[in-house]
């Protein structure tokens, strides 16, 4: 079947969705009379009938490439500065450097309906810097055109919130930057403002910086949004904050009183209710923001990286100290294992990077200048070995 009609017939279906009244949005997504006009419309920006995956990568000196994974073109998009680590939310990239933040906008970008979704493509763009001193944690919130994005910059003990609305417009625009003092911490979007948390306190700020909300939080340390709210993790458990910036609502998840070792951070597919996070070297914990619940499994296998799928079979994708893609249910019972794919990148101490998207996860391997394309359904089996326009040695995808 050509593709084209398939994709018009896609889109109409779903711009005829749209037309009705909307549904009450799942899971705590973002209601529809809060989200900005256009469902994540931008000028010059066009919509398109499935999610536009891509890959970044920036090798050694700083040069910027993409590989489109569904028409395996590529692109050699400029310069930014030489990348010690790459995080992103989805659409944007944000490499670390030895000045702070380059942002990379690959252009494209999924705009969470509730019970749909809507996908968009344009020009991609490197649109500016953040300054700060690292290492830096980056917290990316549900939409990339709408609230704002977190940096904590632990060299600098700043905390900065962009605004995804300019960001969206090709202007990097600091809604606030806040000086804490404090060596390590975190800053995570929530609604037009962010939670910002350190080991001296924590509390709700509006898009000023202002305090909205104390927040008992000791030892913060990760940070995520879900579709249900943002969590920041604590030594005692998680807190989650849900409701809007002008009415907070923040729950205590306490870790299960036989917990033996906290989660390590948190990582999940974009915009599900469950992430995952390290326990310990050999074990993960599941935390289920829709119930408010934690879960934990052990492995045979040390970890050193873990991302909940969260799809209908509650897949758990990993990756283990020998370079090994692991895949387990939520017990922790193993489901498949590939080849170690990445055990010279992690022997050399690389960034290597693994994301989870709703069918496959991306490995990058700067060791071998490689991103591995795993299916993560059929036993972590090794679907394409895909080589990039720049060398990477930090590499992501885009357009989740």
């Amino acid at each position: 079947m050509s593709a084209a009609p398939l994709a018009a017939l896609t889109l109409t279906a779903l711009l005829a969705g749209c037309s009705a009244e909307p549904a009450a949005p799942a899971d705590g997504a973002p209601p529809e009379d809060s989200a900005p006009a256009g469902h994540g419309d931008v000028s010059g920006a066009a919509q398109v009938a499935e999610p536009q995956s891509q890959l970044v990568s920036v090798d050694a000196g700083g040069n910027v490439g993409l590989l489109d994974l569904l028409t395996d073109e590529t692109q050699e998009l400029g310069t930014v500065g030489p990348p010690e680590a790459i995080a992103s939310d989805g659409r944007y990239a944000f490499v670390t450097t030895a000045d702070g933040v380059d942002i990379i906008d690959g252009g494209r970008w999924s705009w969470d309906h509730g019970d749909h979704f809507h996908y968009y493509r344009a020009e991609a763009a490197l649109p500016g810097s953040v300054q700060g001193a690292g290492p830096v944690t980056v917290t990316g919130a549900p939409l990339a055109t709408a609230g704002g994005t977190g940096l904590f910059f632990s060299g600098s003990g700043e905390a900065v919130l962009l605004d995804n609305e300019a960001l969206a417009d090709g202007e990097v625009s600091e809604r606030f930057r806040i000086d804490t003092g404090a060596g390590e911490g975190v800053a995570a979007p929530f609604d037009t403002g962010a939670i910002v948390a350190t080991p001296d306190g924590a509390a709700v700020r509006d898009a000023s910086g202002a305090e909205i909300e104390p927040i008992n939080c000791a030892e913060p340390s990760g940070a995520v949004t879900t579709r249900v709210g943002t969590v920041v993790g604590c030594a005692d458990g998680a807190i989650l904050v849900t409701g809007r910036i002008d009415d907070p609502r923040v729950e205590a998840i306490p870790y299960p009183e036989d917990a033996e070792a906290r989660a390590a951070g948190f990582a999940g597919r974009k915009n599900r209710p469950t992430v995952a996070g390290l326990a310990g070297a050999s074990g993960f914990w599941l935390l289920d923001t829709r119930d408010r619940s934690w879960s934990h499994a052990d492995t045979e296998a040390e970890l050193v990286d873990v991302v909940a799928a969260d799809d209908d079979a509650g897949r758990v994708v990993a990756l283990g100290a020998d370079g090994r893609v692991l895949v387990f249910d939520e017990q922790g019972a193993l489901l498949g294992s590939s080849d170690p794919l990445v055990a010279e990148s992690l022997a050399a101490g690389d960034e290597v990077d693994l994301v989870v998207d709703t069918q496959r996860a991306y490995l990058s391997d700067p060791a071998n200048g490689t991103v591995y394309e795993i299916d993560y359904a059929d036993g972590a089996r090794v679907a394409r070995e895909l080589t990039t326009p720049t060398s990477p040695f930090v590499a992501t995808e885009l357009g989740r």
